[in-house]
């Protein structure tokens, strides 16, 4: 199992052995009900005849996290973004 430190006030993050090697998603879907936020990730095969998203992880959030998860999913792209830019 993968350990981050924790530092004061900070929580622990622990990973399984499953989680650590993560999935590949190249779709996702996310429906919203007045009590959850469902995200649907899954695979669709490139190039394929048939387009079908075979769904390989479901999440689901109450609409707090949703937001929270937002607002750092949002931060870690600009944070790419500008690291990015400045390698130029």
């Amino acid at each position: 199992m993968a350990e981050q430190q924790a530092q004061p006030g900070k929580v622990k993050v622990v990973l399984s052995e499953q989680a650590q090697a993560g999935i590949y998603s190249n779709a996702v879907s996310v429906n919203v009900s007045a009590n959850e936020v469902v995200f649907d990730f899954g695979y669709l095969m490139p190039g394929g005849q048939e387009r079908i998203v075979k769904v390989l992880q479901r999440v689901n959030m109450t609409h707090k996290t949703a937001e929270s998860f937002l607002k750092v999913f949002q931060n870690a792209v600009l944070d790419f973004r500008n690291k990015q830019k400045e390698g130029k």
